[in-house]
């Protein structure tokens, strides 16, 4: 029986809005990812690329999310924790184990590791990072388009001065996360 190891990432904590997401993914023996490192290291173009190469290629991957009302009720540690317990539980196929990215790995109900700077040493969790930042920035844009104005399409919900000075002009959207753009203006 063959084990699986999963690699877990996510993306989007630092905005100022949007869902934070994770993505799971089980690479097969023979992958062949070219290139393939840290979303952040990768031109958005690059990431398209591998996006779907590792689809096509991974043996199993989910990718899943937490809200902005979850990332406000729980802290957007415990919020970016239950998106990656969801990716985990997403997949098709059981892993035998996860490697997290970052130093907690708890509260998973498969053996999970982390794993510090993962995303940039550890195959798998670099493909789950690629899927799970590919698929946050398509959920920015598509918010750029349901609240205009904003510039998320541009800055992905990261606080931009461009960003900040949209939010002191157009006030929050129901997508801003109320914790996070405290810090940065007179919005409660």
């Amino acid at each position: 029986m063959t084990e699986w190891v999963c690699g877990i990432d996510e993306a989007g904590r630092g905005p100022l809005a949007g869902d934070v997401y994770a993505a799971a993914v089980i690479l097969p023996e023979g992958y062949d990812l070219p290139g393939l490192t840290d979303s952040k290291k990768l031109s958005p173009k690059r990431r398209e690329v591998l996006f779907d190469e590792i689809i096509r290629q991974a043996v199993s991957f989910a990718v899943a999310s937490a809200t902005v009302l979850e990332i406000e009720q729980l802290n957007i540690l415990e919020a970016s924790l239950l998106a990656m317990r969801r990716a985990a539980e997403g997949l098709t196929v059981r892993p035998s184990r996860l490697l997290i990215d970052g130093n907690i790995a708890r509260g998973f109900s498969t053996p999970a590791t982390a794993v510090v700077g993962g995303d940039c040493t550890t195959p798998c969790i670099s493909a789950a990072s690629i899927l799970a930042k590919v698929t946050r920035d398509r959920a920015m844009l598509a918010l750029d388009r349901r609240y205009p104005g904003y510039g998320f399409a541009k800055h992905k919900g990261y606080g931009t001065a461009e960003h900040i000075r949209a939010l002191r002009e157009l006030g929050p959207c129901p997508e801003h996360r109320a914790l996070f753009i405290r810090k940065v203006t007179h919005y409660a």
